[in-house]
């Protein structure tokens, strides 16, 4: 199934994406990897994409992991149910170490307008990121708030077999994999599973780029590896990538020709993948980022994230610390 220009036109310029819009016009749109990566919520349910001004004036501002994107409305909507005083919620979901490195710790624009480097709220897959904005004097404590794992995504019905990840050293595979230089998945995770595997140099390489061949006609590194790696796989592209967990699940919840291939533990890093936030002490809402981090230690908000597939918080990991 083939997106045409005049289509691919039409899902860049739009500004959200309909309910009645089709799974190729979503594939085309996760391709470009806009629409749900800046977001505006409204306590009318009320959603604007793409309105970086509004990381300066709303009411609460979130820089988050991008690979949770798929939370956020259902996790929006209940919160601002719950805090009807809290009329607008400005969330960014991309890359995290993008974020720190290019909107956190220097200023940063997106499609050439600035965007705010004082969040309330920053979280990322790395709990070195926050250690460093603590270390930076940006911030003063953290706390994991949930947990994922990686997996397998190929084409649905797995018509090349794929049985686990040592099958990722397979000459016969084209494999899409998050890049080593912005994708926390594979730069702490993926690559360390490879290597556990013996077969990180084979499958990668060894290079360091994005949107590139790390291995000519065989390893694609991504820019932005959610959007990207269901598209390519459903276009005949690649046979097989490393996603999370959740991932897998969102691809298949919308009917995408997707499946996943579990990865057994440890190899799944399940045991080490703990998604860290803490607020930024130079944003200008304070007292609405403390509502929204006693949110996401409730029953209601574990539940939300738990139904998308990511795995519940314990108690000690939504304790503060730094």
């Amino acid at each position: 199934m083939r997106v045409n220009k005049k289509l691919l036109t039409a899902v860049l310029a739009a500004a959200f994406i309909p309910s009645t819009y089709t799974i190729s016009v979503m594939a085309a749109k996760d391709k470009a990897g806009l629409g749900h990566d800046y977001r505006t919520f409204y306590n009318d349910g009320k959603i604007d994409y793409g309105k970086v001004g509004d990381s300066y004036k709303s009411d609460l501002v979130m820089y988050l992991a991008g690979n949770q994107f798929m939370v956020m409305e259902d996790l929006m909507k209940d919160f601002l149910k719950k805090n009807p005083d809290i009329k607008s919620v400005y969330v960014e979901t991309i890359p995290p170490g993008q974020i720190l490195k290019k909107q956190l710790l220097k200023q940063g624009e997106i499609n050439g307008e600035k965007t705010n480097m004082n969040p309330d709220l920053f979280a990322s897959v790395n709990q070195n990121h926050l250690k460093k904005l603590i270390k930076e004097g940006r911030a003063e404590k953290f706390m994991i708030y949930t947990h994922n794992k990686l997996e397998l995504m190929v084409k649905k019905g797995n018509p090349k077999n794929i049985k686990g990840p040592e099958d990722l050293a397979r000459d016969d595979l084209v494999k899409s994999l998050p890049n080593p230089l912005t994708e926390g998945i594979f730069k702490f995770y993926g690559s360390e599973m490879l290597k556990d595997l013996n077969i990180h140099a084979k499958v990668t390489g060894d290079k360091k780029c994005k949107s590139c061949w790390a291995v000519a006609g065989k390893t694609w590194f991504t820019s932005r590896h959610h959007r990207e790696t269901p598209y390519r796989i459903e276009k005949g592209e690649a046979d097989v990538g490393i996603v999370w967990a959740t991932e897998v699940a969102h691809a298949k919840a919308l009917g995408r020709n997707l499946d996943g291939v579990e990865i057994p533990a440890p190899l799944n890093k399940q045991a080490k993948v703990g998604y860290a936030i803490g607020p930024i002490k130079q944003g200008k809402n304070q007292a609405n980022a403390a509502k929204f981090l006693a949110y996401l230690a409730s029953d209601d908000a574990q539940g939300i994230y738990a139904k998308y597939g990511f795995i519940k918080a314990t108690s000690d990991d939504l304790k503060m610390r730094n």
